[in-house]
């Protein structure tokens, strides 16, 4: 399968994609940066995909430790390949598994932090993309976000946190979805495509195994300044060294 090389932060990273299959969209940069990991902590990316995710947390934190998790051997194949064209290959490595049997190839509690951006769409909602790659990426075809958000508790350790993006108008099952994994919402924020959108369009949520009340709603935040223009300052920074 072709591929493309594509770079973030003023070319210093370089992230491949396949020519026709899945390419990461905005919503991977966003949850990135939404999440904070601490000095040497072990980070598990559920679903990787070509691997941006870990890709920009390696560069933006020199000593965090990234698995990504991929069931299509075609998209692990890659994330390795962007893992080590990086020369990242000593802190990212990349696990080719299906996540529903997480329990198999894991260990339990392993990680400090587990972020994920899951398919969005319903299995039968909308139009199925053809290429099999960006219909399992998109749609709830081979794991639905109750298998996700049931993974996540299962590899993070006690107090960790899981951070995920999802639409804003699934925010309801997202947080029931949570929950019901004792995993409590501790950050939020909206995430809109414009300053004059009538509704948030995404929403990034972080929450932590057996955390305790108190939720931080943060400000919304912008991708365009304003329809079909430009990044907003704080987006075009998310891609810059």
């Amino acid at each position: 399968m072709r591929t493309t090389d594509d770079t973030l932060f003023d070319g210093r990273l370089v992230c491949s994609q396949h020519r026709d299959g899945y390419r990461f969209s905005v919503d991977a940069v966003l949850i990135a940066n939404f999440c904070r990991p601490q000095k040497k902590d072990r980070v598990l990316d559920i679903g990787c995909g070509c691997g941006v995710i870990g890709l920009i947390l390696c560069h933006r934190y020199p000593d965090v430790h990234v698995a990504g998790l991929e069931l299509q051997p075609a998209l692990a194949k890659l994330a390795r390949a962007n893992s080590s064209a990086n020369h990242f290959q000593d802190r990212f490595t990349v696990v080719e598994g299906d996540l529903r049997k997480a329990r198999e190839f894991m260990q339990p509690e392993s990680f400090d932090l587990v972020v994920s951006n899951p398919p969005y769409r319903r299995s039968g909602s909308g139009r199925v993309n053809r290429e099999d790659e960006c219909a399992i990426a998109r749609h709830e075809l081979t794991a639905d976000l109750r298998s996700i958000v049931s993974a996540a508790p299962f590899c993070v350790k006690n107090c960790g946190s899981v951070a995920c993006i999802y639409p804003a108008e699934r925010l309801a099952t997202l947080v029931a979805a949570m929950l019901e994994q004792r995993l409590v919402p501790k950050r939020m924020q909206p995430v809109y495509s414009y300053p004059e959108d009538d509704r948030a369009r995404l929403v990034m949520v972080e929450a932590v195994k057996n955390g305790g009340e108190g939720l931080h709603l943060l400000p919304p935040f912008y991708i365009y300044q304003y329809a079909d223009g430009p990044y907003t300052p704080e987006m075009a920074k998310l891609y810059q060294h």
